[in-house]
């Protein structure tokens, strides 16, 4: 065996699970596509729902640290702690996106391992997230307005580019696997972050947050 041949199989089960979905793949394609057999998958994962776990496992972990990072700006205030958040997350995104596609797809449905996935790693997103809110509302920030709802529009907004790739390629011409858009689509959320949520900004500057 390879050293990277665990790598080897998540990346192909990431790509399939992509291109034909978590039914419409099987062990064998999966074996087929990594250059491994089947035997392997079974020893690192035990099968195909094993799997799927690992990425998600994978994904949220290294999610959810990003996040951590960026909630140390806190202090700098509420807004430049959102900012960098968003800044991380995007960043975190386009680095891992087709395990982001696959993830924020498998997370429309309604499954056990999603609902297990609510009830642990978006409920801590939801934690930093309201910790951000919760402490721009404190110090006049933020409008007052319904927390939740901020956090629906937000993850609408982060998650629009990798659940529907195909309509921005096909029809608005552009490639959210490209750097470029990735950098675009900061400012964008910055500028909503400050024309939807900051009680101070009247026609002042945009502020930014470089990487």
């Amino acid at each position: 065996m390879k050293k990277n041949a665990r790598d080897a199989i998540v990346d192909a089960a990431v790509y399939l699970f992509n291109h034909k979905g978590f039914k419409g793949t099987s062990v064998r394609d999966i074996s087929e596509k990594s250059g491994s057999n089947s035997a392997n998958i079974a020893y690192y994962f035990g099968n195909k729902e094993g799997l799927l776990e690992y990425c998600f496992t994978a994904y949220y972990e290294g999610y959810l640290k990003e996040m951590e990072k960026a909630v140390a700006y806190l202090e700098d205030g509420a807004i430049i702690c959102l900012k960098k958040t968003l800044e991380r997350i995007i960043y975190y995104q386009f680095e891992n996106s087709q395990l982001t596609r696959m993830i924020v797809r498998e997370m429309s449905l309604d499954s056990q391992m999603v609902r297990e996935i609510m009830s642990t790693y978006a409920m801590k997103e939801k934690y930093f997230f309201q910790n951000i809110f919760e402490y721009g509302f404190a110090n006049g920030e933020f409008r007052q307005e319904s927390s939740g709802y901020y956090l629906l529009q937000l993850k609408g907004l982060l998650t629009m580019p990798f659940l529907n790739t195909h309509y921005m390629t096909e029809v608005l011409y552009l490639l959210p696997q490209e750097k470029y858009f990735a950098d675009k689509y900061l400012q964008e959320l910055y500028s909503w972050v400050d024309g939807r949520m900051n009680s101070q900004q009247q026609g002042k500057p945009i502020l930014t947050v470089s990487s």
